[in-house]
């Protein structure tokens, strides 16, 4: 049985105050991925865009977001999550508030695209975060309640932006978004201090620093380029891409689905789109819950974060199967909200390996790099979703096809990511122990 100490009363506020920007943070982020989502037939009416090229006007976000995971990533370990969260949150929604005054499918794209780049730095930064604030036996609960804005955003979002878009129509219903979120960049700017930035007591220092390594200095290139020599990366960045691959099917295409599948009204399917993610939002909590409390039993960390991202991508693979097959919309929304919630399970505690597998100062760094992995799969889930869907006049055989790539997913975590960390000495050499796997 592990123990963790006592956390002193400065910590904790500190700890309750960064976590609660954190998901207001996250779920803005995930309010504003929907925003096209949600638009998507009136966009589609407006602009004269066909199925197949709303598939790839939705993944031109993620193609960016993707890219920009590398050096969001590595800037957030270098510059601090104070300074990157507030310009990425700024950046992206700048962008959401110009793709209001958009007249074609290039000027679209290029919004979408500075929306990804600057909402890449939210979810590398919000995990060292919690590196840097909270002991290792209580990571898992808080990356469970600030990832859970990756389902709270779209269980808020149909309602919300239906609200706004149907009397305002879809224009304003960006701009709005956008000005918002400036907001709430710099009220994040104004709040959070970076753990350096704040004299610690020797009290504090212990808490933090429980069964970790000593701080190290702020990241290297080399020491970066040094985590893609590591098994554990790799396993990492394909795994992801399955999880995150089936959830941009749903994240993009859910109203669509409902739409298109089962002929639903646009002001019904935002209200029905946003029931999985509610559910999305418990899965969350819960997974993060379950690691922590696997650590405090006395299992190694990994393994106790490997167990619910495992258990959650293969449910998440089953339910999705079971949607396809399922041709009463009551069924398939069962089975939906199901997949969401193990979604939600799998989700949280993906950020939360990445605070146990790496060195200290490269958490937002391999963080990053995952997802960035992972984002390679949510541009294609949406792009792939709409050329088999324009082809075959069916959300079915997209659907089979994002099971496959879920329980694929789950394999390699389970048998490519080994149950041990990475250590990197200074300068990028290895302990012998921990060599190159």
């Amino acid at each position: 049985m592990r123990t963790t100490l006592a956390r002193p009363p400065r910590i904790r506020r500190t700890q309750r105050m960064a976590l609660a920007l954190l998901l207001l943070g996250c779920t803005l982020n995930y309010v504003d991925r929907s925003t096209l989502a949600i638009a998507n037939p009136l966009v589609r009416q407006d602009l004269g865009f066909s199925i197949a090229e709303m598939g790839l006007l939705l993944s031109a976000f993620l193609w960016a977001y993707a890219a920009g995971q590398l050096p969001g990533g590595a800037m957030v370990d270098r510059f601090g999550p104070r300074l990157m969260l507030g310009a990425g949150m700024a950046l992206w929604s700048i962008a959401q508030g110009v793709a209001g005054f958009v007249g074609n499918f290039a000027q679209f794209a290029a919004a979408r695209a500075f929306l990804g780049l600057g909402e890449s730095a939210q979810f590398p930064g919000s995990v060292r975060v919690v590196r840097d604030w909270f002991n290792i036996g209580d990571r898992g609960l808080a990356i469970g309640i600030y990832n859970s804005g990756s389902k709270l955003g779209p269980a808020i979002a149909p309602p919300l932006l239906t609200a706004l878009m149907l009397p305002l129509g879809w224009r304003w219903m960006f701009v709005i978004m956008g000005a918002v979120g400036v907001l709430i960049a710099m009220l994040w700017y104004a709040l959070y201090r970076n753990v350096a930035e704040v004299a610690l007591s020797p009290e504090e220092t212990a808490y933090l620093n429980q069964g970790e390594e000593p701080a190290r200095p702020r990241v290297t290139f080399a020491e970066w380029r040094r985590l893609f020599a590591y098994r554990a990366t790799w396993g990492m960045i394909f795994g992801f891409f399955g999880e995150v691959y089936m959830g941009w099917v749903y994240q993009a295409w859910l109203p669509g689905y409902l739409e298109i599948q089962h002929h639903m009204s646009i002001g019904k399917t935002g209200f029905v789109a946003a029931i999985p993610w509610v559910f999305g939002v418990l899965g969350s909590v819960i997974g993060g819950n379950l690691a922590d409390r696997l650590v405090r039993r006395g299992w190694a960390p990994i393994t106790a974060y490997k167990l619910p991202i495992v258990i959650g991508l293969s449910g998440m693979a089953s339910f999705t199967l079971l949607a396809a097959l399922m041709t009463d919309v009551t069924a398939a929304m069962l089975c939906i909200t199901i997949a969401v919630f193990a979604s939600g399970i799998c989700g949280a505690v993906c950020w939360g390996l990445a605070s146990v597998v790496a060195p200290r100062n490269l958490t937002g760094s391999l963080g990053s790099i995952q997802n960035a992995g992972g984002y390679v799969g949510g541009a294609l889930g949406p792009t792939v979703t709409g050329f088999v869907v324009q082809a075959t006049g069916s959300f079915v055989p997209a659907l089979l096809v994002s099971a496959v790539i879920g329980y694929a997913g789950a394999l390699v975590y389970l048998i490519v990511v080994p149950n041990r960390p990475i250590i990197i000495k200074a300068h990028g050499s290895v302990t012998a122990s921990a060599a190159a796997d």
